[in-house]
């Protein structure tokens, strides 16, 4: 197993940081690594949501679907995803600052079947992939809390 971990700041309301995160609908909009995203099924966000992601892996895109495991707005959501040959935990946690929300976010990976076996050797690639996702996270909700500010 692979373990992911990386903490950024936003000026973004705890509230607001949540909503948009939390609904894997929006993983195409701030993860470089995501191709495709959607809510499976009615309803909103929220303890049982699924959610279909066409994942980037070694230059294809492959689906995996994540469910809502735990839901604690606005302070935690855990998502469980499985796909070909891997099967992820994404646990996010909230934290109110002064200056906004501090997002932690952890990523356990597992690699299944015949990919166990390179699993040792993949822990670099899956770190950019999370570095990217960060970025990419921290760009999505920087511009959210200024298109708000401007809005004022």
């Amino acid at each position: 197993m692979t373990r992911l971990h990386e903490t950024i700041d936003t000026p973004l309301a705890a509230d607001d940081a949540f909503a948009f995160i939390a609904d894997f609908a929006n993983a195409r909009h701030w993860d470089p690594g995501v191709a495709t995203s959607e809510r499976l099924g009615d309803g909103q966000a929220g303890l049982g949501a699924r959610y279909s992601l066409g994942v980037r892996m070694r230059g294809k895109v492959a689906p995996m679907e994540y469910r809502i495991t735990t839901w604690e707005p606005p302070r935690r959501v855990v998502l469980t995803g499985r796909g070909s040959g891997v099967s992820a935990v994404d646990e996010i946690r909230f934290e109110p600052t002064a200056a906004g929300t501090r997002i932690d976010y952890t990523a356990d990976i597992r690699l299944g079947g015949w990919m166990r076996l390179v699993e040792p050797f993949v822990g670099g690639a899956f770190r950019k992939i999370a570095t990217d996702a960060l970025g990419g996270m921290q760009r999505a909700l920087d511009a959210r809390a200024a298109a708000k500010a401007a809005a004022r």
